[in-house]
């Protein structure tokens, strides 16, 4: 599939994705790629949040490949089953946080938790770092498994965001091309 084929839908996380953010960036390169945008990004509401990827999702006019970073990867993990079925084609999930640790920010609507962990109703790839703060490697490999994700080790890179240094970040992007050559 090429980028052209399809709508790609944006999903930042907790306090969106800044304009240095690969995600900013992506949105601005790829002719086809749009924000799914918040009423806050500062106190996610996981009904919310849900809510606006399913509507997404739906006023796609093609098929959809969804590309979520941090607590935008939870979101759609519990928005997958909502979705129209067939709708989306892949999606490209980057920086999984554990929204079951005790430590996860209070700002966070609980309702987060527990992840999800049926399988996901499209391919995925999850993409994870060795030294994301938010979130062990065994973890997001566990939860890999079993949404049926392919798992992406990004070795020592913290969050993959801006303060990791990944505003550009075209290994992401060139991963992200593979992944759709693949669909």
């Amino acid at each position: 599939m090429r980028t052209s084929d399809c709508d790609i839908l944006i999903i930042p996380g907790f306090e969106g994705s800044g304009p240095d953010h690969w995600q900013s960036r992506w949105e601005r390169q790829l002719s086809t790629a749009r924000r799914v945008e918040q009423d806050s990004w500062d106190v996610p509401d996981r009904a919310a949040w849900t809510h606006r990827i399913v509507e997404a999702v739906e006023a796609a006019q093609r098929p959809v490949i969804l590309v979520a970073h941090s607590l935008g990867v939870v979101a759609v993990a519990h928005a997958a089953p909502l979705l129209p079925a067939g709708r989306v084609r892949g999606a490209f999930l980057v920086g999984l946080p554990d929204v079951e640790r005790a430590d996860f920010p209070s700002v966070i609507d609980r309702a987060f938790a527990p992840l999800p962990r049926g399988p996901l109703p499209f391919p995925a790839v999850l993409v994870t770092s060795r030294t994301d703060p938010y979130c062990d490697i065994e973890t997001a490999s566990a939860v890999a498994h079993d949404w049926g994700a392919v798992p992406v080790d990004a070795g020592d890179s913290g969050h993959i965001d801006t303060e990791s240094g990944h505003g550009p970040w075209p290994e992401g992007l060139m991963r992200f091309a593979g992944f759709l050559k693949r669909l």
